[in-house]
């Protein structure tokens, strides 16, 4: 993504509650603040209302229907606790996202029945910015160095020394129709998106759903993932750089459709010396005529690595990866010799067991160059979908999203 400064919303906000003609202001910490509801306090809001601004104390959202409008930045030391069960339509005629930012947490635990859910009135994908967390654990980005300035529009560094920083708890929770360009319009947001997050921050159970950038990003970091769907993502399903490093994700289930790039799109920012991620269990499916951004374009393989990348992943079923006109479509493309030589040749680069069927140019690996060893494989019979919990988490407007996975 292209970087581009914005500024930072005003450290003097509002947070109303609309109940019963009765408003709750809650401020940043620098004012008292005011509450004119009995009854209530300000760290709570309690079936509907508006979030929005920057919050710098505890924040309590219960069950029910609530509008997010703007960037919304959780910072100093403060915690923003989701119910089970709380729904959020995002302020579509302004940049809105939701920032946990390096000093803030969340606590975003839903359920299979009653997940926590962001969408938009007008399900266009594209409409928000989505969900970003900053932590405090390591990177490497270009030349090795131990910081970088964010993709994401909101010009903040990121990059730590703890592995184990915690930047919360998100549960069976639900993105839909995020990925807003930025900039001049060639960048995008993600639907999910984790800078630097470290390893004691939970992720389980989440779904990306309608997004025009990639599902999920990592960017470095020590966190990983379980239980995780990225549903008709424009970009690639699942993305990461800056020597993300995750030892404990499982179950990763993407379904291509209409429009995607990438299965997986792996890179570790030309640093040779990193730490492969592992995970297992993976499903990537391409429905039929699914067709990348850009006409004509290579994008159209299951996972890719460059630029030193790495990943040590077992279980992996592929399946829809077809040719399209000139561009052909691979378990696995390799771009550059640099990421064979010192990852590929050195086992730091491993897909298997793996099941490819129903596409293109099966049993081989893909090169976008002349190898050196090319690498070959025999399906295994053994390795089936990834099975993950049915329920409202992963039901959208009455579309089954594990349908693919039956």
């Amino acid at each position: 993504m292209k970087r581009r400064f914005l500024p930072l919303v005003s450290l003097t906000f509002a947070l109303t509650l609309a109940l019963n003609s009765c408003t709750i202001e809650v401020n940043d910490g620098l004012g008292e603040g005011t509450v004119t509801t009995p009854g209530t306090t300000e760290s709570v809001l309690s079936g509907s209302g508006t979030l929005s601004g920057t919050i710098s104390k505890d924040l309590l959202i219960k069950k029910g229907n609530y509008i997010l409008k703007g960037i919304v930045k959780i910072t100093g030391n403060a915690t923003l606790t989701i119910e089970a069960g709380a729904n959020f339509t995002v302020d579509t005629s302004t940049n809105s996202s939701l920032v946990i930012l390096q000093d803030g947490k969340i606590n975003a635990v839903g359920t299979a029945s009653e997940p926590i859910v962001f969408t938009t009135t007008t399900k266009t994908p594209g409409d928000w910015g989505g969900i970003t967390l900053y932590g405090s654990a390591p990177i490497k980005a270009i030349n090795g160095t131990s910081t970088a300035l964010s993709e994401d529009g909101n010009n903040v560094y990121y990059g730590g020394n703890d592995a184990n920083s915690n930047s919360g708890t998100m549960k069976f929770v639900r993105v839909e129709y995020a990925g807003k360009k930025i900039g001049d319009g060639t960048s995008e947001t993600n639907s999910m998106t984790f800078y630097a997050v470290g390893a004691g921050t939970t992720l389980e159970n989440l779904v990306s759903y309608k997004g025009t950038d990639d599902g999920y990003e990592f960017f470095g970091g020590t966190v990983s993932a379980k239980n995780i769907i990225s549903y008709g993502n424009y970009d690639d399903s699942f993305d990461w750089q800056d020597a993300w490093s995750g030892q404990n994700n499982t179950n990763w289930y993407a379904f291509q459709t209409g429009v995607g790039n990438f299965g997986m799109e792996i890179e570790s920012s030309s640093n040779i010396d990193n730490v492969a991620p592992k995970i297992s269990n993976i499903t990537l499916i391409r429905n039929a005529n699914t067709n990348p951004e850009t006409a004509n374009s290579p994008e159209i393989s299951a996972i890719q690595f460059k630029k030193q990348g790495t990943g040590i992943f077992s279980n992996v079923y592929i399946s829809g990866y077809k040719n399209i006109g000139t561009q052909k479509a691979y378990a696995v493309l390799i771009q550059d010799a640099a990421t064979e030589t010192s990852q590929v040749n050195t086992n730091k680069v491993k897909v298997e067991p793996l099941t490819y069927l129903n596409s293109d140019n099966a049993g081989v690996w893909g090169y976008a160059y002349t190898p050196n060893g090319a690498k070959t494989f025999t399906n295994t019979a053994t390795v089936t979908k990834v099975t993950l919990t049915p329920g409202a988490w992963a039901t959208v407007d009455g579309v089954n999203l594990l349908a693919g996975l039956q």
